[in-house]
This record gives structure tokens, sequence and C-alpha cells, in this order.
């Protein structure tokens, strides 16, 4: 095992033990991934994000054959959909947080911008989310869906089901995911008010400066 990837499985169980103990995952929900030289590190299936021990991580090749580790989760297609599609992406986090899949199942929801850019951060971190119709979990077809925005968006929202957020690293990708999960509380604390946003040009540049990876 190469010291990046003993690295990358370190850094993993401490955030996926983060975002359990504060609440973004229940259960055994949401999985989290990272890419490394000779495939990808990812989550393994049926297990809390609290529980992950470095060694149980799951390896897959670059062709996706599972070769260490525990068994990986069975939402994999959704991260390689993501590096597939967007090459400057080093790891994905899928969860089931409470806000943001709140955000999934409203009707009202736009499916061609799910989040509003009411800050700076959404738009630095995350961008613009697309809504992607529901499929059942674990069919491979949600990967499809990723696929088809060719790359344009590094974070979408799945209906009914929840987010699904790439970054530039592991860390980058946690808290892009961490701040989604923060402003779609804000829209739906801010769902009977009127509310500001930022405007175009604030929007444009902030993109411009900061990208949002």
């Amino acid at each position: 095992m190469s010291p990046l990837e003993e690295a990358l499985r370190g850094q993993m169980s401490v955030l996926c033990r983060s975002l359990f103990q504060r609440g973004f995952s229940v259960g055994t929900a949401g999985n989290v991934s990272a890419r490394v030289p000779d495939g990808i590190l990812i989550t393994p299936t049926n297990s809390r994000l609290g529980d992950i021990e470095p060694q149980r991580i799951a390896k897959l090749d670059p062709a996706g054959r599972h070769v260490a580790g525990d068994m990986p989760s069975k939402e994999v297609f959704l991260h390689q959909a993501f590096y597939e599609t967007r090459p400057e992406a080093r790891a994905v986090v899928h969860l089931h947080s409470t806000w943001a899949t709140a955000l999934s199942c409203r009707q009202d929801t736009d499916p061609s911008d799910c989040i509003p850019p009411l800050t700076p951060y959404v738009v630095m971190r995350v961008g613009t989310v697309r809504q992607l119709p529901y499929v059942m979990p674990g069919d491979p077809a949600a990967g499809d869906l990723i696929r088809s925005l060719n790359g344009s968006c590094s974070a979408v929202l799945l209906a009914n089901h929840g987010p699904v957020v790439s970054g530039k690293d592991l860390f980058s990708a946690v808290c892009a995911a961490e701040e989604l999960e923060e402003t779609a509380k804000l829209v739906c604390a801010l769902q009977d008010a009127p509310y500001r946003t930022l405007q175009e040009n604030d929007v444009a540049a902030l993109r411009v400066k900061y990208g949002n990876m």
C-alpha cells in the first residue's frame, strides 16, 4: 500500500466519523470515496460512517473490480460517474442528510438549479446543483443520469434520496457536502418569507475567483 493510499484511508475514516457524529449520516446511509492512482477507495456496503476502519475501506481497480477491503457500497456507480465525467474530481460524498433530502422531496424544487445562491460559500464550494429524477437506490441508472450531465455540475440532488457531491480532494468534497446541507436548511427555513439572493454579477465574480471546487 502506498503512503498516499494509507493517508487517504486514515483521512476517510476520520472525516466519515465526523459526518456521522454530527448527524449528516444516520444508520448505514451514505458513502464516501476518493480516487487513488490505481483505482478508487470507497466506504463498504452496509456500514455506518461512524464505524469506518481504514483497513476495511474497499478498493476498486480502474476497471471497477474489487481488489481489497470489504465489499464496496452498492452505490459505487454514483462515484464512478463523477470520476468519469469530471477529471478534476478526486473525491465524492453521497449523504442522506436531512435538509438536502427534504429539498429533494419538495415539489417546488427547481430541478435545473436546486440551491439558490443565498450565500457566497455555496457558490464557491458547491456551484449549481441539478436535481435528477428518482430511481431505486442501488440502480446503476442513477450513474447514467450523472453521466448525462457531461461533468457540468460538481453536485447533484437525487430526487427523494439525497445529495451527491464531488470535490478536488476528500476534505473539499466533505466541506462542499456540508455547505450544501446547510444551504438546503436555509432554503427550507426561508420558504414562507421573501428572501434575497446574491445578484448575478456577484455570483459570476465568485465563480471567476473561486470556482466551485
